[in-house]
């Protein structure tokens, strides 16, 4: 008997060429030959597969029951941590899938796919580490597979792009944009859960990172070594729009600035006065030679190029209102659809939200039709997809988690939960977007400190919002614009209750 597992159907046939390799007939195919004597179990060993479909050969048509085969789930055993729900299903659905592909590609340490590759792609993991973080208690396989990234890291401070690695990676599948999981992981564990173990193990696999890093800076001040804007909304994989000295340039920035941050947790003065410093050199090179002044307008002129290039602060907090004019223009042309890839994708929503345009976020998400995320949903989507293309066009695969920071979003900017956003410590801001569409809205976290939850529905033209936080715990409440309590104030300190919120002028999107 052979069981062959895929995840599409063809003219209602299995077809595997999404997944496989060179066409190998073996690629997620389990052989077992039966003994004969009745009723037989069997269970793949030292394997696993990810799939949506079984086809099996051999078997007879009686044998053919609803209950011959049962799957099981197999993934790290993490607890869920946080969750989002709302009014709109199609968020919810999104929320779902997501965590579906997070367990899925959970196996010990995050991979890209459960079906094809079950590498452990390091730039997945970066742009993920924060909503998983998020959701799961992913922080003891975080330390763990961080102990592979530093024995994986090569004499002069290089990373392959994918650990565990034979040795490949170092020549392409890496850079910076992918290497900086090497300095997100301690950074967002030691945020969001507070162990400060994680920070001292990969103190000094960072700080030789960093060294390495200054030998890959151009005479013209930027950097170009890697891998870029990755899976272009509706393009082929490298076909990115974003120049790569400019992703790569701002991915180092924040890598120096993460790491200083590292440092000075750590009490590590000269560690931290030089990551500063090589930031301040990318920084000065990045603003001379990848911004367009008369227009604040980034290299490239792209939505990736302009909200990298806000959001990781090339651009001062002066000139950012014009800059994020500009993004505004470039959306616009798209009709108000993403032109991204997974770098410009991680941070677009946040950068829109932090601007007060939460709304158009939300449309830009659930919107119908190509490219957005209901697009997936629509087209019958189970668990999160690898890059967005057109109806017909070649998805490489039907389960990666990389494109799941919108449940961060979710949780942060629709729910409302700003967990130690400042870097303080026990502190919390609720903040939620009363986005149009939405008629209610709840989002938790089960934080080091205690369980946070901020929750809010529509009543007549106000707001009811609820919260819940830890005693002893800091930060405010904020509304957004548009909306006070009942005493016409816009902010106050963080405390469990529930309050009346009105609206006191209309909300533009």
């Amino acid at each position: 008997m052979s069981l062959y597992h895929g995840e599409v159907l063809v003219d209602g046939r299995l077809n595997r060429r999404n997944i496989s390799f060179s066409d190998n007939d073996y690629v997620q195919k389990d052989i077992y030959i039966c003994k004969g004597n009745g009723e037989e179990i069997y269970v793949p060993t030292f394997t696993y597969h990810g799939f949506r479909y079984v086809f099996v050969k051999g078997m007879t048509a009686q044998q053919a029951t609803s209950d011959a085969l049962t799957y099981l789930e197999m993934y790290s055993d993490l607890k869920e941590l946080g969750g989002f729900s709302c009014s709109d299903s199609i968020v919810n659905k999104l929320q779902e899938i997501t965590r579906r592909s997070d367990l899925a590609n959970f196996y010990y340490f995050p991979t890209d796919c459960p079906q094809r590759e079950k590498n452990g792609w390091t730039a997945d993991a970066a742009l993920s580490a924060e909503h998983m973080l998020l959701n799961l208690s992913a922080e003891v396989s975080f330390r763990e597979w961080m102990r592979n990234i530093c024995k994986a890291q090569a004499d002069n401070g290089a990373l392959p792009g994918i650990i565990p690695t034979g040795g490949w990676g170092f020549g392409w599948g890496n850079g910076p944009a992918w290497d900086c999981v090497l300095v997100y992981l301690p950074y967002f564990t030691y945020l969001y859960r507070g162990d400060r173990k994680i920070l001292e193990e990969n103190a000094h696999a960072i700080l030789r990172y960093l060294d390495y890093l200054t030998t890959q800076i151009r005479p013209d001040g930027l950097i170009a070594i890697g891998l870029g804007d990755w899976c272009p909304v509706g393009r082929s994989f490298d076909k990115y729009k974003a120049p790569l000295e400019l992703t790569d340039t701002v991915v180092s920035m924040d890598i120096c600035e993460k790491a200083a941050t590292i440092f000075d947790w750590l009490g590590r003065t000269e560690q931290k006065k030089f990551a500063q410093g090589i930031y301040a050199r990318l920084r000065t090179a990045a603003r001379e030679r990848l911004i367009d002044f008369s227009t604040m307008t980034a290299h490239g002129n792209c939505q990736t190029s302009q909200v990298m290039a806000i959001f990781y602060n090339v651009f001062e907090p002066a000139e950012k209102q014009a800059a994020f004019a500009r993004l505004l223009d470039l959306i616009y042309e798209r009709d108000n659809r993403m032109d991204v890839g997974v770098l410009g994708g991680r941070v677009l929503f946040h950068v829109l939200s932090s601007f007060g345009f939460s709304d158009l976020a939300y449309e830009m998400i659930t919107m119908p039709g190509f490219p957005s995320y209901a697009n997936w949903i629509e087209r019958g989507a189970t668990s999160l997809w690898e890059d967005f293309q057109p109806e017909g066009g070649s998805i490489a695969s039907l389960n990666h988690h990389f494109w799941g920071d919108i449940s961060h979003w979710f949780i942060r900017w629709l729910g409302g939960i700003h967990y130690n956003t400042h870097l303080l410590g026990n502190e919390v801001d609720i903040a939620p977007a009363f986005v149009e569409k939405l008629n209610h809205a709840e989002a938790y976290y089960i934080a080091p400190e205690g369980r946070i939850e901020a929750k809010w529905k529509r009543q007549g033209d106000g707001v009811i919002l609820s919260t819940v936080v830890p005693e002893g715990m800091n930060g405010y409440i904020r509304l957004p614009d548009g909306y006070e309590f009942e005493d016409g104030i816009k902010t106050i300190p963080v405390v469990s209750g529930e309050f009346n919120v009105k609206r006191t002028e209309s909300v533009l999107a």
